[in-house]
């Protein structure tokens, strides 16, 4: 097999947690370099990864001359990054939020087909043991038609993310709809197809902040389903994860996917127990006087960087594709737009001029 040199840039939370481990353990991907100008995180990266190169910038990343170049960085340089990895000739990954625009998204796919190299967003919840597990219910057909799906990521945070509380967070794709939201809307999208209508509401909660940090949104989709998704980071106590009610019944699911808890840890991927989720946390299918309960499939994050290898060597579709995640974005400008008349906003058509609002 063909191995990869893979370069990360950034070593914070993602690039530390959702992208070195699984780099270094896929079949095919070597973690070759990575970029970080803080001290003590180079020095993390010497420990845990000794074989890697260290760069502090990206004239040094460039001159190791990598295949792949994965961007976990702060939100307003994903584009330009990834733009300039493409044309220096590398393949890039590149974390949520793939850009904060729709329009921007689509930009970066028209570069990489250019260039002949790939540009993969990085979603890695499709492979929450929890979302694996409501796929494999729909497939079964066991809540039948569903009309309503409601999903949540709710958070305790009393210190909010410093980049939120910065001037011009809300333009630099900082706030809860670009983060988390990102994730929700893109497994909506993934269960339900495309979108027709929006309606939000996003507010500042926490005085610190200067952007959004809770959300609703309510998606129609072209299918029928509406979903409902929600977040926020006051939650004392969070939610249900998911809601999902069909014809023959209700899938109903508390607490979250473990990986990332696991990984924050200091687990490795493939260790004995990764993925796996407590029994206690299963969710429970219902329909009337049943209720049973519906064990949770194991979460496995290395299948996004088993699919990029399998994508850059074997010219197979890449985990996660452009178009996609253009298309999650066209729901959060939406729902900004949405927040800033009032109104429900019709998603463009082909041979519309601009969108159009209908009362709530």
């Amino acid at each position: 097999m063909t191995t990869l040199s893979v370069a990360l840039i950034g070593y914070g939370l993602g690039g530390a947690n959702f992208h070195a481990p699984f780099i270094a353990s896929t079949p095919g991907l070597r973690l070759a370099t990575v970029m970080t100008s803080d001290p003590t995180r180079r020095a993390m990266v010497s420990e845990r990864y000794p074989d890697a190169r260290l760069a502090g910038d990206v004239r040094e990343l460039l001159a190791t001359k990598p295949d792949v170049v994965a961007i976990s960085t702060p939100n307003a340089t994903h584009v330009p990054l990834a733009k300039a990895m493409l044309e220096a000739g590398a393949h890039v990954v590149v974390d949520k939020p793939f850009a904060a625009r729709a329009a921007e998204a689509r930009e970066l796919g028209r570069v990489a087909s250019a260039v002949g190299r790939l540009a993969i967003p990085f979603q890695n919840r499709r492979w929450d043991g929890d979302y694996l597990t409501l796929r494999q219910l729909l497939a079964d057909d066991r809540l039948g038609e569903v009309y309503r799906f409601e999903s949540r990521f709710d958070r305790w945070r009393p210190v909010r993310k410093a980049s939120w509380t910065r001037a011009g967070a809300e333009s630099s794709a900082e706030n809860i709809v670009h983060d988390l939201g990102t994730h929700l809307i893109d497994q909506a999208l993934q269960l339900f197809g495309p979108v027709s209508r929006v309606y939000a509401e996003l507010r500042r909660v926490d005085a610190s902040v200067v952007t959004s940090d809770d959300m609703f949104l309510s998606l129609t989709h072209a299918s029928g389903v509406v979903s409902h998704l929600g977040s926020t980071m006051s939650a004392g106590l969070p939610g249900p994860r998911y809601q999902v009610f069909g014809r023959k019944g209700a899938y109903v699911k508390h607490g979250v996917d473990p990986q990332e808890m696991q990984l924050r840890g200091g687990m490795r991927p493939g260790a004995p127990g990764y993925g796996e989720e407590a029994a206690s946390e299963f969710g429970r299918f219902g329909a009337g006087d049943v209720s049973v309960v519906v064990p949770t499939l194991r979460g496995d994050y290395a299948r996004f960087y088993e699919g990029v290898a399998r994508a850059i060597t074997d010219g197979v579709a890449a985990p996660v594709l452009v178009e996609e995640v253009a298309a999650g974005l066209d729901v959060i400008e939406a729902a900004f737009e949405s927040v800033r008349t009032g109104t429900v906003v019709q998603l463009l058509r082909p041979g519309q001029v601009g969108p159009q609002h209908d009362s709530p």
